[in-house]
């Protein structure tokens, strides 16, 4: 089991796009629609040719289909009343594609853009990198396509460059970059200032990641960021509060979302009965992985962290009892910042709060840890203890039966 404690925030195209805009990058135009009777939002939108694209997080929109009959979430015409028409159909509908589930997901929204004549499909993308301690841009002609099978079968089309944060994108650099892309004349000045801007905005809004696939040279001379996927810095919420704020969860697991709200890490794993809390990513995945040498399977990765105070303890039973797969819990806990005894008292107050009616398996060390002992001791609740992990495990398993 490979799993990650982080929060990735979600954003639907059009406000990547909106992002993307307000930076001064080239995009399509576009408009939003949300209801039926919203034609007024395409009053004053007059192009050659529209794109109706419907807004959700999965991918393969355009041969999907949706739960009234209707095929196709992504549609092209020149008539913008029909492009209202093709809207009102995907509007409250259920969108089913090969990354939704099988009942589908909900359109609450539909994006119509300027669809534009693409001459040429290019790939840009700046990642924060580990290795070179910084940004890294990575560059190649074949866009629109997979980047790491075109890194795995045709290297020389791919260039990486590593950028100082301390002194910024050059415009060398990006004029370099714009060449290696393949633009000509004139449109390698366009593009080196696309690059520019695309830099400003990863660096603006705390990005770890803006990937551009295509960037796309256009029939009338344009250098356009057609795709963007944008991934940010969890810990720089507090900086980029209005970015945060534009975050769908309507797709997301409710119990995740809920547990965010708390400051808890939770992940919801498919096939499992036996609930976990923990403290620590780490402690999270070797108490799943010990579950499953017992035989048995956890139902989530929920982890407290360690700074976690009484409420929080009883908001992760809330959370993970809400789940009814789940027959029995294991809390397995080491006590190094966090006090063994704050986590006994809120395992306690939990559990004669919610009226706990599932075997609850403890496992405490560390910090504090005889006076956590004694509180749940002395509660007088059917609470198993265990002496470490692999006995946790074992009863935890052995509990089911």
């Amino acid at each position: 089991i490979i799993l990650s404690s982080v929060r990735n925030l979600n954003l639907l195209e059009y406000q990547s796009k909106k992002l993307l805009d307000e930076a001064g990058v080239a995009i399509q135009k576009f408009r939003v629609l949300e209801s039926k009777n919203d034609e007024g939002v395409l009053q004053d939108f007059n192009v050659k040719e529209y794109v109706v694209k419907a807004q959700i997080l999965a991918g393969g929109r355009g041969k999907g289909h949706f739960d009234n009959g209707f095929k196709g979430g992504v549609h092209l015409t020149k008539d913008k009343s029909e492009a209202l028409e093709l809207a009102d159909k995907m509007l409250g509908h259920r969108l089913i594609t090969k990354q939704t589930p099988e009942s589908g997901i909900e359109v609450k929204k539909v994006m119509v853009a300027d669809s534009i004549n693409i001459v040429r499909e290019t790939y840009f993308c700046i990642l924060l990198d580990r290795e070179h301690n910084g940004p890294v841009l990575i560059a190649s002609e074949a866009g629109g396509m997979d980047i790491e099978q075109v890194a795995k079968e045709t290297p020389e089309k791919l260039k990486t460059v590593s950028i100082d944060p301390a002194k910024g994108l050059s415009h060398s650099i990006a004029l370099e970059l714009a060449e290696f892309l393949g633009f000509k004349g004139a449109l390698v000045e366009k593009a080196a200032h696309e690059i520019e801007k695309l830099y400003e905005l990863f660096e603006k809004v705390d990005a770890v990641q803006i990937e551009i696939n295509p960037l796309a040279e256009t029939d009338d001379g344009r250098v356009i960021s057609v795709d963007a996927k944008l991934n940010f810095d969890d810990n720089a919420q507090f900086r980029q509060k209005k970015i945060f704020e534009m975050e769908d969860t309507s797709e997301s697991d409710p119990k995740e979302v809920e547990a965010s709200k708390y400051n808890l890490n939770y992940i919801s794993m498919d096939g499992g009965n036996i609930g976990c809390m923990v403290n620590g990513a780490g402690l999270a995945m070797a108490t799943m992985d010990i579950i499953k040498l017992n035989k048995g399977a956890p139902a989530n990765f929920l982890d407290v962290g360690g700074n976690v105070k009484e409420d929080q303890v009883l908001k992760a039973f809330q959370i993970i009892t809400s789940d009814q797969n789940v027959k029995a819990i294991l809390v397995n806990v080491f006590g190094g910042i966090v006090n063994c005894a704050t986590i006994a008292n809120g395992i306690v107050k939990a559990t004669q709060s919610i009226n706990l009616s599932v075997p609850l398996i403890v496992r405490l060390e560390g910090n504090n840890v005889e006076a956590a002992r004694k509180i749940l001791k002395d509660s007088g609740l059917n609470i198993l203890t265990a002496s470490d992990l692999d006995d946790a495990a074992r009863k935890a398993c052995a509990a089911l039966k």
